[in-house]
């Protein structure tokens, strides 16, 4: 056992000798194989931070939203449907919400505007946490409204308090700012208005009794999709929306961007190791040269195949360490920057969101996979079709 470890570290000394006779080109390799895992890194670590951002930030949400539903539209649903969902054994309490779009054709955003009466909510009383400054507004506050950032950077209001917005039927609706969201909030209150239940109503113009939704509190999570269910069968004219479907429908779109990227990527890397199989197929004469004089003193194959495994192993784990370096620090201290635009969508407001990346084993066992183990497999096998040889031949 000992004279194989002490074989193994010969023969490792050997490769790094060698691949330091040779700098030039392997340090190319080095930094083209560190650019390609840069990338593949930082997309896998930006979808997992995603995703677990949108799971955090969905912690507090209703566990059932339910919609109204005519001819597969979505229309506004009348306040009497909580008496009937009252019956339903499980629900914990209902608040009633209006939730819409308004258009603002001066900037070409669209904002998100929501409705509601905070004091009905679970924990309702939480919700001034969420903001940088001000306060939420309260059942009886008319005329006030809490601002995400990235709204309120590109209103440009500077020193103004008071926006104005378009009803539909053209009159004018000022409200004052009375608060800011946080920089922490800003995936889901980046366009966000949020605004006491009748201002919406006013806003929107939607009539008296009618919401566009009810948000459903249930005492026992495990209970969802049953009362779910028993929503559904008790008004066959809505949409029930839980909260597990949700968050599968932001992994379902995070996973497709993602997915469409690393289709991008897997193509360089792709022809990155083709290059690698094409130069490792044709060594040069002062390469062909070392082997037949390695193989008249004596090595055999199986040696010289180890050195060149040694070699690529050498240059491939240092690409892995170097490249996933980059990529963590891309995504911790440059919130992702190469890939935001691909990922957050085509909106004009985009959220200031900060990525915690979440390093884990399956992703840098994925990483691995996918980038040094075909490499390892581009560069070995023609190494070993060059080592076998005879040694005549190879040093003619």
């Amino acid at each position: 056992m000992k004279k194989i470890i002490e074989k193994q570290i010969n023969l490792l000394d050997y490769s790094l000798a060698s691949l330091w006779r040779r700098k030039l080109k392997n340090i190319s390799v080095l930094l083209v194989f560190a650019a390609v895992i840069f990338l593949l890194g930082s997309l896998q670590l930006v979808n997992t931070g995603l995703t677990r951002a949108a799971a955090e930030n969905l912690k507090y949400a209703p566990e059932i939203t339910i919609q109204r539903m005519s001819a597969g539209r979505q229309e506004a649903i009348p306040l009497s449907y909580i008496d009937a969902l009252s019956t339903i054994f499980g629900i914990r309490t209902i608040v009633p919400r209006i939730w819409g779009y308004y258009f603002d054709e001066s900037k070409l955003a669209n904002y998100t505007v929501i409705g509601l009466d905070a004091s009905k909510m679970p924990m309702g009383d939480k919700l001034g946490f969420t903001l940088k400054n001000g306060r939420f507004p309260g059942a009886d506050e008319r005329g006030g409204v809490v601002v995400g950032n990235s709204a309120l950077d590109i209103m440009a209001l500077k020193d103004r308090k008071v926006i104005s917005f378009f009803r539909p039927d053209l009159t004018i609706k000022s409200l004052a700012i009375v608060g800011v969201f946080k920089d922490e909030t800003d995936m889901l209150t980046a366009d966000l208005l949020a605004m006491n239940i009748e201002d919406a109503a006013d806003l929107f113009k939607v009539p008296g009794g009618m919401v566009t939704d009810l948000c459903i509190y249930v005492s026992n999570p495990r209970e969802i999709n049953t009362i779910a269910q028993k929503i559904a069968s008790l008004l066959p004219d809505t949409r029930v929306i839980t909260k597990p479907q949700i968050m599968k429908t932001y992994q379902v779109v995070f996973g497709w961007r993602s997915g469409f990227a690393s289709v991008c990527l897997l193509t360089a890397l792709a022809a990155f190791i083709i290059l690698a199989w094409d130069k490792a197929s044709g060594l040069s004469p002062e390469e062909r040269r070392e082997i037949g004089i390695l193989k008249i003193l004596g090595w055999e194959t199986n040696d010289i195949l180890i050195i060149r495994f040694w070699e690529s192993f050498l240059v491939s784990i240092l690409a892995f360490i170097l490249g996933c370096t980059m990529a963590y620090a891309h995504v911790a201290f440059f919130d992702a920057a190469l890939f935001r635009p691909v990922l957050f969508g085509w909106s004009v407001i985009y959220p200031s969101l900060k990525i915690l990346p979440n390093v884990t084993f399956s992703d840098l066992l994925l990483i691995f996979s996918i980038s040094v183990l075909p490499y390892l497999a581009a560069t070995v096998i023609p190494a070993w079709r060059c080592a076998i040889v005879p040694a005549d031949s190879a040093i003619r």
